[in-house]
């Protein structure tokens, strides 16, 4: 079972993942699982271990650069996270939190893409080709590390399920960013409408949980 702590933020919400759904969503709406998970049933013996590739499987997705790739054991698997869903028509929070994520990535360095991903994952993968999330990547200077997800439906809505981010209808998604330590099992909740600042503090108390070094370029716990 994964751990939760809370940290005293602007608009910052800490909520368990596992067994959650989003806020008002109808539980009765809620996707079912992938009719066919493909290349992430021939992997589930090498992570079936875990408890945390158990919970999020490697349902497979795929990047603004067209390539597939296996939701635990490709993105989250002994990572910092930072997770947040968007649409590339989004004109509300999107943006804003584009211009965050453009902020975490200045913050990060070099550790972006070897401690920590940036997970981007669109609630309109129908519309959202690899290309266009791309473009909506580089407004915000995109760097090898972020990745912005798309796929086939029933694989999207079932890894948004499993975060607590599904919704029926694109414009209702969550303002939420979800932070985790895979290595640690931390994991929070911040509003992704607040100032990049408050949330690169959160992600920091992610990154040093268990005694992990900011400037010492390990990885986290290490």
């Amino acid at each position: 079972m994964k751990r939760f702590a809370a940290f005293s933020l602007l608009a910052l919400f800490v909520a368990t993942i596992y067994g959650s759904t989003a806020a008002g969503t109808d539980a009765a709406k809620q996707p079912a699982k992938p009719e066919s998970l493909g290349r992430e049933a021939a992997g589930a013996a090498r992570v079936k271990t875990s408890p945390s590739a158990k919970y999020f499987t490697d349902v497979v997705l795929v990047n603004q650069d067209g390539e597939e790739m296996r939701f635990y054991s490709d993105l989250l698997k002994d990572k910092v996270v930072v997770i947040n869903t968007i649409y590339t028509t989004c004109s509300g929070v999107c943006p804003v939190m584009g211009k965050s994520f453009l902020q975490f990535q200045e913050h990060l360095g070099d550790r972006l893409g070897r401690d920590v991903h940036l997970i981007s994952i669109s609630q309109d993968p129908e519309n959202d080709t690899p290309p266009k999330l791309k473009e909506f990547g580089e407004k915000y200077g995109m760097r090898p590390g972020w990745y912005l997800l798309t796929g086939k439906k029933e694989n999207v809505d079932f890894a948004l399920s499993k975060l607590g981010q599904w919704v029926d209808q694109k414009n209702d998604h969550s303002p939420i960013m979800l932070m985790g330590n895979d290595r640690t099992g931390l994991w929070k909740k911040a509003m992704g409408l607040s100032s990049p600042e408050e949330l690169i503090t959160v992600l920091d108390s992610v990154l040093l949980d268990e005694g992990g070094d900011l400037t010492g370029g390990g990885r986290p716990g290490n």
